[in-house]
């Protein structure tokens, strides 16, 4: 049942990281500096279920979950950036304007980057991209954990 339980979870986070690449490349919408901190993880859980599947043990499927959680952390934030509850890194979200010259401004417009991370390109149930990250990659991380215990019995 462990093996089984890791290959779905696997099999999730291979299907968001398509998903993401079809927006990308069939939607033509680029992904922003926070979408792409939410692929790596989901790149590792790819990586860490194929290890689990030849490895027996509760570790790795451990590992998933983690790497799970650490992703739908990011897509919380990202989506919260998105919403305007915080702030997010000035390196992608715009930035006040007050009290800058208008040098100071033309370098903050030549410096942006071209996709901003405080913009939602596309949303389904009121939920961007970032937020069904989110949703989705907390309910694998349940399935690696149901993994992880199954390994255990």
């Amino acid at each position: 049942m462990s093996k089984l339980l890791t290959a779905i979870a696997a099999a999730g986070s291979a299907a968001l990281l398509l998903g993401a690449l079809g927006f990308q490349y069939i939607g033509d919408m680029p992904p922003c500096k926070m979408c792409y901190w939410q692929r790596y993880p989901h790149v590792a859980a790819v990586g860490i279920g194929l290890l689990a599947l030849m490895i027996p043990g509760a570790i790795l499927p451990y590992l998933g979950a983690l790497a799970l959680l650490v992703t739908a952390g990011i897509g919380i934030f990202h989506a919260g950036v998105e919403q305007g509850i915080w702030e997010g890194p000035t390196t992608c979200t715009s930035q006040s304007i007050e009290g800058l010259s208008a040098d100071e401004l033309l370098n903050q417009i030549l410096s942006a980057p071209v996709v901003r991370c405080d913009d939602i390109p596309w949303e389904m149930f009121g939920l961007s991209m970032a937020g069904w990250n989110a949703v989705v990659s907390l309910g694998l991380a349940a399935i690696w954990i149901a993994a992880a215990r199954s390994a255990t019995r």
